[in-house]
């Protein structure tokens, strides 16, 4: 298949990257189904979709005409089967759950055409781990997308050992069909190449909360203080969502026997357990909209302030 050949793309997951990149691709003239068992996320898909470009009209990125012909090529179904239907390309965005990946490209290995391309838009593990779930290895690998996808637009390309290098060569061209900056990666590895730098950073702040080294907010003056950065790494995980860095560090925690993985999880787990999973819930590690470290004397708190919430 040639990238003149992808038309309808399958989104698996409505969480927050499954909408961003399917409305990514509706923005780029591609007809997406949007998948998900649960109508709430659809619901909420859709409603953040009218709202981004609404915003986009706004601010005069995009034509009311183009944002109707926009929200008019993307479908939400709770139906697998209508959704693989002469699907081109699937991207799969559930949960970093290595059994639910597995489960879910399996099922619809057995629902789409045999040219649909798979791909899983996981941030921390390889596509080794799914290939034979997938049913067609050759046609599998990692496209893995960043948060906000259409500012932080870079996409790794993660082939697995048996990847056909046609199936490479269509990703890297959808990639920029899409308005990305496609990474090529060589080989497979743990975090891919952005993640990888920034998992570290991210993990160092969860340890030195973990271990009562200094607070959530001081943590972050540093990087942000030092670096003349806008956001800290606690911060960034905020955005990330709290719950899928928990799934990361938990299933890294026991895999390795690891235990300050384990400290950092029970950290994360606190916040998960009181619903208090970052942006998307308007509570994470600061309280949203507007956040403390927004806030202009964030870097120069008065005497007695810094303890973590």
């Amino acid at each position: 298949m040639k990238i003149e050949d992808v038309r309808r793309v399958v989104v698996v997951g409505a969480g927050t990257m499954g909408r961003e990149i399917g409305l990514q691709c509706a923005m780029h003239g591609f007809d997406v189904a949007l998948y998900d068992p649960a109508e709430d996320a659809l619901a909420g898909a859709r409603e953040q979709h009218e709202a981004i470009l609404t915003d986009f009209v706004a601010g005069g990125q995009l034509s009311m005409p183009l944002k109707e012909a926009t929200l008019a090529r993307i479908t939400a179904t709770t139906d697998p089967e209508a959704a693989a239907t002469e699907a081109d390309l699937l991207s799969e965005s559930v949960p970093e759950q290595p059994a639910l990946k597995r489960e879910v490209l399996a099922q619809f290995n057995a629902l789409c055409p045999p040219r649909t391309i798979f791909t899983t838009n996981t941030s921390s593990f390889v596509p080794s781990m799914f290939a034979e779930a997938s049913g067609r290895p050759t046609q599998f690998a990692a496209l893995h997308f960043h948060h906000v996808v259409w500012v932080s637009n870079v996409v790794d390309v993660m082939p697995h050992p048996g990847t056909a290098p046609e199936t490479v060569a269509l990703l890297e061209a959808f990639a920029r069909r899409i308005g990305q900056i496609p990474i090529v990666c060589q080989k497979e590895s743990h975090g891919y190449v952005f993640n990888a730098m920034l998992n570290a950073l991210n993990g160092a702040a969860l340890t030195l909360v973990a271990n009562e080294v200094a607070s959530v907010e001081d943590v972050d003056r540093a990087w942000m203080g030092v670096m003349k950065m806008p956001v800290g790494p606690l911060g960034i995980l905020d955005g990330v969502g709290l719950d899928t860095a928990y799934d990361i560090t938990s299933y890294w925690a026991e895999a390795l026997g690891d235990p300050q993985l384990k400290k950092n999880a029970n950290l994360l787990k606190s916040y998960v357990d009181e619903g208090r999973l970052g942006t998307k819930t308007g509570e994470g590690f600061y309280s949203y909209p507007d956040p403390a470290y927004q806030q202009p004397d964030f870097l120069t708190p008065e005497e007695g302030e810094g303890e973590g919430e």
